[in-house]
Formats: structure tokens, sequence, C-alpha cells
């Protein structure tokens, strides 16, 4: 018994000293062996956060390039339609360079259609193996994922967003005249849309009073607004330019001078697509003659929305952006907290080698002393006394 008690001892001393620890398990020290079952724990939290961080900031430094990207032709575009308004050029000139102009279009197509390391389609919500965005015969884009957002956990209480979908993106921009957009019946001043807001929601009654809108000017001065249903909701005839129109818990605000016979529909649109922005910019372009006073204000409407679109893909981007800052934060926090954890085990495990050795020396020797008595003992026998 006493034997095998010092071979234990000696195993037990060969294990501290193959692992370097002196806490291996709960008998060797009750108390901190449960602390350093928490650090371990902290520890292997940290390692899958790390890990889920990495996942984190791949997918948001992608997006970060690829909306960088989208800007880039977005601004391709805008030269392309401003140069386009020249009007010394030909018509083959501008047609050249709506063929140019068309080109950055299927090439933002792509980038709406990008794909991660995975084969995931990044610009897709939740349906990644789907292809976002779709052209159409009419030269429209037509969206095919949703505008589900995925997320993961990076630290306690804290998740962060792996992806923007393509709705997001590409799809909901704001319109710059406001919730309505202008369809011009009869334009011979020039007049246009500056801005029309639902500003009193409580009064806005889409249902009893339903958009389109139709403005009709019989003079400079004399506006009649009408609902789809041919009602009358706002008349005037002390209409001054600039002035703001209020009605239906709508206001509005129209540039320019009427003429008699000017006519325009006010249609519901708080949001516009870049692709029907881009798809309207082609058309503009295409158009065999720049001249008449509705061309110009198409080229000004188109321009608008144009710098709100870039404005729309900056902001998209800055998200990812903050995204980014917020995971090298606690990135850099996970790397403190894994360092100060470390170091806390070590101290209160790690194994004192020199102490170690001696320990198992003393305990080898007493395995040797133990061995020898055995073996005496074993040799002894009733005729040794005889």
């Amino acid at each position: 018994m006493q034997l095998t008690n010092k071979q234990s001892d000696v195993n037990e001393q060969v294990e501290y000293l193959t692992n370097g620890k002196r806490i291996l398990t709960a008998k060797d020290d009750a108390v901190n062996y449960s602390t350093l079952i928490g650090y371990k724990d902290e520890l292997r939290g940290i390692d899958k956060y790390q890990r889920n961080i990495t996942q984190a900031e791949n997918r948001n430094s992608l997006q970060d390039v690829v909306i960088s990207n989208a800007e880039g032709f977005m601004n391709q575009m805008k030269q392309y339609l401003i140069q386009a308004n020249n009007g010394t050029l030909s018509v083959s000139d501008r047609q050249s360079l709506a063929e140019l102009a068309e080109d950055s279009v299927s090439q933002l197509l792509d980038i709406a259609n990008t794909q991660d390391e995975t084969g995931g389609y990044i610009f897709s919500g939740y349906q990644v193996d789907k292809k976002p965005f779709e052209l159409q015969p009419d030269n429209s884009v037509l969206y095919k994922g949703d505008n589900g957002v995925r997320e993961i956990q990076i630290a306690k209480n804290i998740n962060v967003e792996l992806n923007q979908s393509g709705d997001d993106v590409f799809q909901k921009v704001a319109n710059y005249q406001g919730d309505f957009s202008a369809s011009y019946t009869t334009n011979t001043s020039g007049i246009s849309l500056d801005k029309a807001l639902i500003t009193d929601r409580g009064a806005y009654d889409a249902v009893g009073s339903p958009p389109d809108y139709t403005f009709s000017f019989s003079s400079a001065t004399d506006l009649t607004i009408t609902d789809s249903n041919n009602v009358t909701v706002f008349t005037t005839s002390s209409y001054v330019p600039g002035q703001t129109i209020a009605f239906n818990g709508i206001e509005v605000q129209v540039s320019g001078n009427p003429l008699p016979g000017d006519e325009f529909d006010l249609t519901p649109q708080a949001e516009i697509s870049i692709f029907d922005t881009l798809k309207a910019a082609l058309s503009w372009m295409n158009s065999p003659t720049i001249d008449g006073v509705q061309h110009a204000v198409d080229y000004k409407e188109i321009l608008s929305q144009l710098d709100n679109s870039m404005n729309h893909l900056t902001s998209r981007r800055a998200d990812a952006g903050v995204r980014l800052q917020l995971i090298e934060s606690q990135d850099n926090s996970h790397a403190d907290r894994e360092i100060s954890m470390a170091k806390a085990q070590s101290n209160l495990e790690d194994l004192d080698m020199a102490k170690a050795i001696s320990n198992f020396e003393q305990s080898k020797v007493a395995l040797q002393a133990a061995q020898q008595s055995f073996i005496q003992i074993k040799n002894l026998s009733l005729f040794n006394y005889l």
C-alpha cells in the first residue's frame, strides 16, 4: 500500500511537470480550481467572439468597398448626363454618351449582384442564394431579395449587422421632391415641382380624396387642384409663383411662372429606385432633341435625383463604416481582456518549476526507498530465523 502511494506521488509530480501546471483537478486546489474554470470559460467565449468579429469585419468591409464602387459609377452617370446637356453636341454625340452610360448601368447592376467568398449574394437579405437584381425587358430592374438583415454576436449583449438588404441600398432612395412626383401633361412655361410633402398625416385623406392630384392653371394666377375622383380640393385666383399651396394635409411648392393651360399630375412616390433614376437618365440622353422647356425640367429633376441617390449611397456606406468602427473597438476590447485573463490564469495555475522539480526528486527518492524496503521484506522467510 505504501509503495503504491509513493508511485502515485511520483506519477502526479510527472503530470504536473509535463503540463507545467500546479492545478490540474479540483483536489489540487478546490477554491482556485473553480476560478480557473471561470477564466477558461471566458477565454473560450472571447475566442468565439473573435471568430464572429472576423466574419463581421469581412462582410462589412466588402459592403464598404462595393458601395464605394457604386458611388463611382453613379458619379460617372452624372458626368455623362451633364455632358449630354451640352447644346453644341450632335445627336450622335449624345447617343455615344448614352451608350457609355448604359455600360455604367450594366456595371452597377453587376455591383448590386455582388457575391461574397462563399458565393452568397450580399444584397439579397436572407435569401443569399437568390440573385437579387434582375434586368427586365423594359430596362427596369426588379428586386428579388427580401429585407432581411442578419446579425452576429461579437460580445455579450452586442450584436452587429452582417449585411444591408438591396432594397435599402438601391431601392429606397428618398425622392428629393418629397412624398410625390410630378408628371407634366402640358408645360409651356417650364414650371417644375420643387417639393410636395405630407405635413399633416391626420388631415391627409388618401381614401376620401385620393391622389393623383391634377394641378391646372387657367391663367398665371388661376389654379385649380382636383383629386382622382375629379373633386376640387383647392382653388385660387391669386396664385403667386413659388407660394406654398396647402390642401388635404399636403404642402406643395412649384417654381416658375405658369402659363394658361399648364397642367401636371401629382403622384405619391416617397422613394425612387436608383435604377429607375438611371433608366430616366438614359431615356433623356437618348432623346432625339434636348430643345424644349419640358426637356430642361426633366434634366433638372433627373440630375437632382441622381445627387440624392449618390447621397443615399454615401449614407449606406457610412453605416457600414460605423459598424466597422464598432467591430474594431470590440476586437481591441477582447484582445485587452484576453491578455488580462490569460495573465490571471497563468498566475493562478502555472507551476513553480524549481519547486516542482525538487518535489519530484523527493518523491522519486521516497519511491526508491520504498521499493528497496519492499524487496528486502519480500526476500525474508521463516528459515532466515531458524
